[in-house]
């Protein structure tokens, strides 16, 4: 995992309206990075409730990204245009980019998807890892407490927990 107090690695990429989106774009708040895409089993046992909690927390302050890095050849479900539909369907206020190249997830040393990696408003890394314990067909209820802590605290300005669980979901498909 990657150590916390790393760093932002920089970023620019389209979103689904084929504007782009840069790190600086969030300058002075908080940031919560997830990489994610449309077609994981993870993902989508999830997303309906990543929607309404990273609304929650766009109103108090914290900027969202989302990035997709699959390859969209191989997995086409995970296209730009898909990804648009997918942004509108499940209710997600915050932008949805594509990595195409892939040099952003690899930058950032995303792994799976979901995988999430909260920034302070210096850009420093304060949370890596899960949004909770809940898992497709485990039986445990969607919460969030694993994310939501994190981000309460940065919120806050105090220092997230040291021990952090690393995100679980389908693999990054790599080109």
């Amino acid at each position: 995992m990657v150590a916390l107090g790393t760093q932002s690695p920089d970023f620019g990429l389209p979103d689904t309206e084929g504007r782009t989106v840069r790190l600086r774009d969030f300058d002075g708040k908080p940031l919560l990075v997830i990489f994610l895409c449309n077609h994981c089993p993870y993902v989508k046992h999830v997303a309906n409730d990543l929607a309404q909690v990273t609304k929650k927390y766009m109103d108090k302050g914290l900027a969202v990204v989302g990035i997709s890095s699959n390859d969209a050849t191989t997995y086409p479900d995970d296209s730009p245009a898909a990804m648009k539909v997918e942004r509108k369907s499940r209710g997600y206020h915050f932008p949805y980019l594509y990595d195409e190249s892939q040099v952003v997830a690899l930058a950032y040393e995303a792994m799976c998807t979901p995988d999430f990696f909260l920034y302070t408003k210096e850009r420093r890394l304060a949370y890596r890892g899960q949004m909770d314990d809940s898992r497709p067909g485990n039986g445990k209820p969607i919460t969030a407490a694993d994310l939501t802590a994190a981000v309460d605290a940065v919120l806050a300005g105090k220092p997230t927990a040291t021990t952090q669980k690393p995100s679980m979901g389908c693999n990054i498909k790599w080109k």
